[in-house]
């Protein structure tokens, strides 16, 4: 495989599999178009046909490819094949297309399954033309929604170009692609029709340890859909599931009942936990001597004011009592802070971090260029709240958990995981026994798809509307539920529980951070 292509070309079993199918749903294109066509295993394989298509355009950028498909397509002496050395994200498809012949048209073939982010690591110059593809706001577009993969962008023009052609589109793609194409089409009001997900095994095709699927739409006028149907595997008979957009979300549905509680708006705000892409620096633990010690195995000397315990998303994904096992430095606390005044208030820190300078100044994310020395992300007055309700944004299976301070200084997360700063042990306890009641937990399964690389984001937690799922229950039961939480996070603790419930889910108090206690604590107290 190329990984500057991202390249993972289709085996001709699959091809005939896939073929297959196609012609059991009824094969009438007369038209065929392979985007990225590759060696070429898709037009042998539809020119193996018994009635193979009038007409083949493929489309390659590698020339050896190009060389492979063009030999491939002589060994036929049926069809009309074409293959054309370009660069689909240099061409408009409907202009640079000249078709002799007229009919249904079948878009089919398998683009590049790596994201324009990984190419651009790899140095790759076989990236479409940098855009905001989906007109993303500022910061979300810099951290990680702008980072599309190349196949959902392959998709999208290919809608975009060939809509008036009203063809059919069958591309094998990850499953997470599928889902944002669908998305997009649908709140884009494009007419779309009979699209379907079949899952396929990628570890067996393509030795890929992702989920991926052979994803299929029509473009027909005045034909509007919602939904698609997903199976199992190429050739089930029924549906497993349904994927449906409504209010612009995206639902989970094991049935294509639309009886789900309604998607909301969480009245908290969802945090994510600190970025700093300087682990090996900064992430701490404490040896055999109770010393602390950095990642490149150094004992670590600095103020104790800007040590804080530490919690991953892996901490917080068992069932067992979270501990911390690890420290952080933190070296701000707000973004934007002028963390040059460090060299006066806490010198050892200073001279600790300058001396790793190269390790921050070598960090890749556009997010910090033109920021202060040592800057973090994700970190404001709400990380140090002295209570948090978290969950890891990395597992498949939900664990909500409530975090209290640690001898007076808050816990910190990582960038894996999410979390709702709390003013209080009870506001703590009462939101994660909310989260955690089945009516939420159900809901959850409808909005999240946990074969996501990262199944859980800040977007899908924003959709948990508190106030309502409060609203179907029975508080007492809550509130039972809420005690015995606030007993095991704070065992000595005599609950006092405001007369509205309500008031527990009101957004509008953040703890400054001169609330909270930072007394110089020994570390190993702390931890």
């Amino acid at each position: 495989m190329s990984r500057d292509f991202g390249d993972f070309q289709t085996p001709p079993a699959l091809v005939h599999a896939i073929l297959a199918l196609l012609q059991q749903q009824g094969w009438k294109w007369t038209r065929v178009l392979e985007p990225t066509c590759g060696q070429g295993n898709f037009i042998a394989g539809l020119l193996n046909q018994p009635s193979p298509p009038h007409e083949i355009h493929g489309i390659e950028i590698q020339p050896h490819y190009v060389s492979s498909a063009r030999a491939l397509a002589q060994n036929f002496s049926s069809g009309n094949v074409t293959i054309h050395q370009a660069n689909i994200f240099n061409l408009h498809m409907s202009r640079y297309l000249s078709w002799q012949t007229k009919g249904p048209l079948l878009v089919i073939g398998n683009p590049p399954w790596v994201t324009n982010t990984e190419l651009g690591t790899l140095g790759s110059t076989n990236l479409p033309q940098k855009t905001n593809l989906k007109h993303l706001p500022g910061l979300e577009a810099l951290t990680g929604s702008a980072n599309f993969d190349i196949a959902e962008y392959i998709w999208l023009k290919l809608i975009k170009e060939l809509t008036h052609e009203q063809p059919t589109i069958a591309l094998l793609c990850k499953t997470s692609v599928a889902r944002n194409v669908l998305q997009f089409a649908v709140t884009s009001n494009l007419p779309v029709s009979n699209a379907s997900i079949r899952r396929i095994d990628a570890k067996k095709w393509f030795d890929a340890s992702v989920d991926a699927c052979l994803f299929s739409m029509e473009l027909r006028a005045n034909e509007y859909q919602n939904h698609a149907e997903v199976y199992d595997d190429l050739f089930s008979d029924q549906p497993a599931s349904i994927i449906k957009v409504i209010n612009n979300h995206l639902f989970h549905l094991t049935t294509h009942s639309n009886s789900i509680m309604p998607a909301g708006s969480s009245s908290l705000t969802w945090r994510q936990g600190l970025k700093h892409d300087a682990a090996s620096v900064v992430e701490l633990t404490i040896d055999a001597t109770g010393q602390l010690q950095n990642k490149l195995g150094e004992i670590v000397q600095v103020e104790a004011d800007y040590i804080y315990p530490l919690l991953k998303g892996s901490d917080l994904a068992g069932k067992s009592n979270i501990k911390s096992r690890r420290a952080i430095i933190v070296p701000h606390k707000r973004i934007g802070d002028n963390t040059k005044q460090l060299s006066i208030i806490a010198p050892q820190l200073w001279n600790y971090l300058t001396v790793h300078q190269k390790i921050f100044t070598q960090r890749k994310s556009s997010i910090y260029k033109n920021k202060p020395p040592f800057t973090y992300f994700g970190i404001g007055d709400y990380s140090f709240a002295p209570y948090k309700v978290a969950i890891s944004g990395m597992y498949k299976t939900p664990h909500f958990r409530a975090i209290g301070p640690l001898q007076g200084k808050p816990v910190m997360l990582d960038d894996t995981c999410y979390f709702i700063p709390c003013r209080s042990g009870e506001q703590a306890a009462f939101i994660v026994s909310l989260l955690k009641d089945p009516l939420c937990l159900e809901f959850l399964q409808t909005i999240t798809f946990w074969d996501a690389k990262r199944p859980v984001t800040k977007k899908v937690l924003q959709r948990i509307d508190l106030l309502t799922i409060l609203q179907r229950i029975n508080p007492q039961d809550i509130l039972l539920r809420a005690q015995q939480e606030l007993a095991t996070l704070t065992p000595q603790a005599k609950a006092i529980w405001p007369d509205r419930l309500e008031d527990l889910l009101d957004d509008n108090y953040y703890l400054s951070s001169n609330e909270v206690d930072t007394a110089q604590l020994p570390l190993i107290e702390a931890l």
